[in-house]
Formats: structure tokens, sequence, C-alpha cells
């Protein structure tokens, strides 16, 4: 079955998505520096980009950089006036993606800020509201992420969180992994906070069975 959930995946990109170079460059770059091979697939990547352009978006805030795969996807998405925010933990996973955005021509739009997610959010005081927020970090703090996504959007802003089916992990209640006990608090959370609105798709394909939440905030 996963052999088809490659090939139906190949077949996707080869009809709706093409080549392309530079993504294919940062891709190859990230795995020369040892990075995990975890970053969206290429039908995920366009997905975020229709999404971004669906939404909109002018400002973008993502957590969780890696290599800047899917950073590349949502800053293309972006006028010519637009800006995106990533923020990353890991030193060396930032400066692959910075090279990445370089050799992209993104630089002037994607800004990378280095350091624990949750610390670079709570020093965002006094920022123009993001109109689209992509979550693909540390499961762990998955609630904490949303939460930040809402203070720091408006009504109307769109949230996607990667990650959240786990090849039907989530269902386990008694996991001692603490990233499904981190997406199973995140959907309490979503569950029960009024000031969002979201569903969830699982989604199988070249990175196995996982899914998605996509919600707005109210």
């Amino acid at each position: 079955m996963t052999d088809s959930w490659d090939r139906v995946d190949t077949y996707i990109g080869e009809k709706l998505i093409g080549d392309d170079a530079i993504l294919a460059a940062a891709l190859a770059h990230n795995s020369e520096n040892g990075l995990p091979p975890i970053d969206v697939s290429a039908a995920q990547g366009k997905m975020l980009y229709l999404l971004a352009q669906m939404a909109g978006a002018r400002r973008i805030l993502e957590i969780g950089t890696l290599g800047g795969y899917s950073t590349i996807w949502l800053a293309r998405a972006l006028p010519d006036d637009g800006a995106l925010v990533t923020l990353e933990v890991d030193h060396m996973h930032a400066r692959v993606a910075q090279a990445n955005l370089d050799r992209a021509g993104l630089s002037d739009r994607a800004e990378i800020r280095v350091g624990p997610a949750i610390d670079s959010l709570a020093a965002m005081t006094d920022v123009a509201p993001f109109d689209m927020v992509f979550i693909d970090a540390d499961k762990q703090r998955n609630v904490d992420y949303v939460a930040e996504a809402i203070r720091l959007g408006h009504s109307g802003t769109t949230i996607i969180v990667d990650n959240v089916v786990r090849e039907g992990g989530v269902l386990d209640a008694a996991s001692d992994d603490a990233r499904i006990q981190g997406t199973r608090a995140l959907f309490d959370f979503l569950q029960s906070d009024p000031r969002i609105d979201a569903t969830a798709v699982q989604t199988v394909g070249a990175k196995g069975w996982d899914g998605f939440v996509l919600a707005r905030v109210v």
C-alpha cells in the first residue's frame, strides 16, 4: 500500500507541480548537511502555497524551519511586499535554511529567527498580526504554539499544524510518546477554545500516514 502512496504522489508531482531546480537543490543541500528528511512533500508544499494565496496572506509565521523547504513554498506565495518570519531552534539547521533561501532569492521577504520558538514568540509583543501560521515544530508544545498563533493573528487568520495523526498514534491515550500526548492535547485545546474553529484531515503519501489541522481564528 505505501508503494501505491508513493506512486500517487509521484503522479501528482508530474501532473500538477513539475520539476523545480530550487526546491530540488534545497532538499539536496539539506541531505548533504545531515538534516532529517522530514520536510513536507512536494504536494503538501504546493498545498501550503495555495492555502497562503487563498488566504490572501501578506504576513506569514512559520514555527519550525528545518532546512527551509516549506519556507520557500510559503514565501513564494507572498506578494512582493509580503513578509515571512520562521522560527528555528537549531543553529546549523538555520544556516542551511538561510543558504536555501538565498539561493531561492527569497531573503528579502523571509527572516529566520534562531532560538527556542516559545521564547521567540514571547518576544513578539508589538508586531503586525500574521495572516497565516504554519506549525511544524516540537509536537510537545503544540498547544502553546497554537495559543501564540491566535495571539499573534487576527480574526480570519489561517493556522495549519502538521503531523497530527502520527500513523494513528493520536488514538492512543496511554502512549508514552510525548509527541502523541502533545498532539492529543492540541485536539482537546481546539475542541474547547471558542477563539478558533478547526478540523483535521488525514493524509497518505510519500511521507506516510499523517495529517494536518486546518483552523481559522474566529
